[in-house]
C-alpha cells in the first residue's frame, strides 16, 4: 500500500506524508525557454539548450534532458536548411534524431521522455520531403503517445481535459497522417467524450464532421501529461 501511495504521490504531484520534497520536474526547467526559442528568441533557446548541456555534462544519461535538447538540434537543423546550408541541417538533424531516439532507449517508460519526443517528430514530419522516412518517423510518434496513453491508462480520469485532450488529438492526427482514418475517427471521437473542455475539442468534432483536419502549428504542449 505504501509504494501504491508513492506511485500515485509521484503521478499526481501528490506529496505522501512524511515524504521527502521530490525534485522540480526537468521540463518545468526548460520549456519556457525552448516554447520561446521555437517562437523565434534565439537567446532564450541558447539558454535552453545550454542547461541541457550542463546537465548531460553532469549526467550523461539523464534522458529528459538529452530528448529536449535533441528537439532543440531538430529546429536548429530546420533553420539551417532554411538559410541554405543543407550540410549543417542534414548534420543537426541526424544528431536530434539520435539524441531522441537514445533518451527513449533509456527511459522507455518515461512520459517525460516520450511526449517530447513524439510531440517534436508529429511537428517535424509535416515538413520532411521523404514521404516514407516522414511515414516512418510519425509511426515512431503514434508509438511513442500510444506508450503514453497505456501508462496513463491506470488513472486516465485523475487526468484533465487538456492533457488527455492533447494526447489524444496527437495520436488522432498522426494516424490521419498515415492514412489511416479509421483509427483518426476512433481517437477523435474519444476525444469529445474524454476531453470536452480542452482546446482540442473543437478540431476533433471539425474532423468528425468533414474529415479534414484542422491546421496545427507549433510544438504543442508537452509538458502536463506527467
Amino acid at each position: 500500500m505504501q509504494m501504491l501511495m508513492l506511485v500515485f504521490a509521484l503521478a499526481f504531484g501528490v506529496q505522501p506524508p512524511g515524504a521527502p520534497a521530490p525534485p522540480q520536474r526537468f521540463d518545468m526547467l526548460v520549456r519556457a525557454d525552448f516554447f520561446a526559442g521555437f517562437r523565434g528568441d534565439e537567446a532564450r533557446l541558447r539558454k535552453a539548450m545550454v542547461f541541457c548541456e550542463r546537465t548531460l555534462a553532469a549526467n550523461p544519461k539523464d534522458a529528459e534532458a538529452m530528448v529536449w535538447h535533441g528537439a532543440g538540434l531538430l529546429f536548429e537543423s530546420g533553420q539551417a536548411f532554411r538559410s541554405g546550408d543543407a550540410a549543417a541541417g542534414q548534420s543537426l538533424w541526424k544528431q536530434g534524431l539520435d539524441q531522441m531516439n537514445a533518451a527513449v532507449a533509456l527511459a522507455p517508460d518515461n512520459v517525460g521522455v516520450l511526449i517530447p519526443r513524439g510531440a517534436t517528430l508529429i511537428v517535424a514530419t509535416r515538413g520532411v520531403p521523404d514521404a516514407a522516412q516522414a511515414r516512418a518517423l510519425l509511426a515512431s510518434a503514434v508509438a511513442d503517445y500510444e506508450q503514453v496513453l497505456a501508462i496513463q491508462t491506470p488513472y486516465w480520469e485523475r487526468l484533465g481535459d487538456h492533457a488527455r485532450g492533447e494526447l489524444l488529438f496527437g495520436l488522432a492526427e498522426a494516424e490521419h497522417r498515415l492514412g489511416n482514418h479509421a483509427k483518426a475517427q476512433a481517437y477523435f471521437e474519444r476525444l469529445v467524450k474524454d476531453a470536452p473542455a480542452s482546446g482540442e475539442a473543437g478540431k476533433a468534432r471539425t474532423w468528425l464532421d468533414t474529415g479534414a483536419l484542422p491546421k496545427s502549428e507549433g510544438l504543442g504542449c508537452v509538458g502536463c501529461h506527467q
